[in-house]
């Protein structure tokens, strides 16, 4: 099993993400994360797509998805240089200053945003690879009363190499 990329230009109506989405689950795909968003052009959206899975499979998936109606476009980024990121929420309650003093201190640490504190809750934000957003996660889970949200990836092709 190996993690893939997959970014699919599809056309912006309804329907199209529980086509695809319901393509995944036949196959017994679980998508690790799936974002969907207008382009520069408000007819297509794309969709990023990172899941786990197996050459064979995955080959048949792609073949799959570039026959569906509706479907413009698929790039398969698992072997190509991209760029991605997700925004990690996590709101702490915390019931005395010591827990507060921590998460400020952890924030400023992770190179966290406070987005919003009002005296016992506190919302941090951040964009990050998935797996730093991981560790943090695993940082904070030391805390009793939390709440996070991550927004899957987002990603795009980026080539790492100076073309000048």
């Amino acid at each position: 099993m190996k993690k893939r990329w997959l970014s699919l230009y599809v056309e912006n109506d309804s329907g199209i993400l529980a086509k695809v989405s319901g393509l995944f689950a036949g196959k017994g795909y679980n998508l690790e994360s799936l974002t969907v968003g207008p382009t520069e052009d408000r007819t297509i959206s794309r969709m990023t797509i990172s899941l786990l899975g197996d050459d064979a499979t995955f080959e048949q998936i792609k073949k799959q998805l570039n026959r569906m109606v509706g479907i413009i476009k698929v790039i398969d980024m698992t072997n190509i240089g991209i760029r991605s990121r997700e925004v990690l929420l996590i709101k702490v309650t915390c019931s005395r200053k010591e827990e507060v003093d921590e998460v400020f201190r952890m924030a400023q640490a992770y190179q966290m945003t406070v987005a919003e504190y009002n005296g016992g809750d506190i919302l941090l934000e951040c964009m990050n690879r998935d797996k730093h957003n991981q560790r943090i996660i695993e940082q904070f889970r030391r805390f009793k009363n939390i709440e996070i949200v991550r927004s899957g990836s987002a990603a795009i092709e980026w080539d790492v190499r100076p073309r000048l």
